[in-house]
């Protein structure tokens, strides 16, 4: 007797369990959204709790989770368990390599042209005053959290150092922006070896922990210390930056007047573009160098394996203190242009949402890319205008977005852990070296 055929019970055992999966999602987003989208409270005029229901809303939410669900569980049973090779042709491999090579360029002259295209659009300039700003505060936590793999989640702290030191500074003893500017930078980094010092033998959660700390002290300690930092008021009428001591404003020494062209208070926006643009490649290329330097090498030994790196004679306390104290002197930077850019800042400006901004952009760019934090800042600084007229959705969007991305793309958008420093070739040992006492 031959034995029934199963090919009719294998497609009815995978229709079922893709059912059972998207149910299940179905029924964790109806929790997770049921007080976000279903239910809304507010604060009613006569000072009670007031609500309404968008039962609507939360039902279409559910059905598209349910339905993506079944679709993203067929995509995976089509592709199956191929590789990248199989996935993606070669042709298409050699034009995505081709389109990496020349992206980092492009961006750049796009980004040295973006005054001239929008000149008259002060609100995109503005924006990418602000993606800029992230795309050097990235690349700063680049260096304690991509390259040395130390989890830092009070980088905001050194924002903060280095805005109050210029505010402070150029209030109290009137001097300029390019003084004060390496003056912020070098407190920053002190407080980065401060920070240090107790975290020697901290790793992982514990490290988080100790971090995360830190930043709120510092912010505790802005709000609290009204005497030198103004308090919860903050502190006003910061000095606006000069170009090299020629002041950017109407007057008749102001440098519309030495060039004998019309004044526009463009000019300081399209200035403050490019400072900060400047602030942001020189952050760029000092990274770059420091990773081909023995420090370097350093910082990435240590990421990859802490042990291993104290095995081969590196010193791990003198690694840590100065990736912690450069990228809080890149910090200190990004928060004196923050400081004459506002001309006001306060405690409000430095909380825990904008490190945990700061670390979302490095890691979803790709930790140890420099090309990735960039695309990951303006993707997210960017994108929340984009989707400004969301309202309320548009941190849902986002949410699901960076979940979508760690699924896809666990080590960011461009994930670079490949060393700086690698042997080309194989090389060959002399049997003498390998012997009983000499190898």
């Amino acid at each position: 007797m031959t034995a029934p055929s199963t090919n009719t019970a294998k497609p009815a055992t995978g229709i079922l369990a893709l059912l059972k999966t998207a149910f299940v999602n179905a029924l964790i987003a109806l929790v997770l959204f049921s007080l976000m989208v279903g239910v809304r409270t507010e604060a009613g005029s006569d000072g009670q709790l007031t609500y309404w229901t968008r039962f609507g809303e939360l039902a279409s939410l559910v059905a598209a989770v349910f339905g993506g669900s079944i679709v993203i569980d067929l995509l995976r049973q089509w592709i199956g368990p191929t590789g990248t090779e199989k996935l993606i042709p070669p042709a298409v491999q050699s034009g995505m390599s081709f389109v990496g090579r020349y992206l980092a360029p492009a961006l750049l002259i796009f980004t040295l042209l973006v005054p001239v295209i929008f000149y008259d659009q002060r609100y995109i300039l503005d924006l990418a005053i602000l993606v800029l700003t992230y795309v050097m505060l990235g690349w700063g936590l680049n260096v304690v959290v991509g390259l040395a793999g130390l989890l830092d989640l009070g980088y905001v702290a050194f924002y903060a150092v280095g805005a109050y030191s210029y505010a402070l500074l150029a209030t109290n003893f009137g001097w300029s922006f390019w003084v004060c500017l390496p003056l912020a930078g070098i407190l920053a980094a002190f407080w980065g070896v401060l920070l240090g010092f107790p975290v020697l033998r901290l790793r992982g959660d514990y490290l988080a922990i100790v971090t995360l700390a830190f930043g709120e002290i510092i912010r505790l300690v802005i709000i609290n210390w009204q005497e030198l930092t103004g308090g919860p008021n903050g502190v006003s009428g910061i000095p606006r930056p000069s170009f090299f001591g020629i002041p950017l404003d109407n007057s008749d020494d102001g440098l519309a007047a030495k060039l004998g062209i019309e004044y526009s208070t463009t000019h300081r926006i399209i200035f403050l573009f490019y400072l900060i643009l400047a602030l942001a490649l020189l952050t760029n290329w000092v990274t770059i160098r420091l990773r081909r330097l023995p420090i370097g090498r350093a910082w990435e030994a240590l990421r990859e394996d802490e042990v291993a790196c104290r095995a081969l004679g590196i010193n791990t306390t003198t690694t840590k203190l100065t990736a912690f104290a450069t990228g809080a002197m890149f910090g200190g930077f990004a928060g004196a242009f923050f400081a004459t850019r506002q001309g006001f800042i306060s405690p409000e400006s430095f909380t825990f949402q904008e490190s945990a901004l700061v670390l979302a952009i490095v890691v979803l760019g790709g930790m140890g890319s420099q090309l990735g934090v960039a695309l990951a800042a303006l993707a997210m600084i960017g994108g929340f205008e984009l989707f400004r007229s969301l309202e309320t959705y548009r941190m849902l969007v986002f949410g699901m977005a960076m979940v979508l991305i760690m699924i896809w793309r666990p080590r960011g958008l461009i994930g670079h852990r490949a060393p700086t420093v690698y042997l080309t070739q194989a090389q060959a040992i002399s049997s003498d070296l390998v012997k009983e006492g000499h190898g």
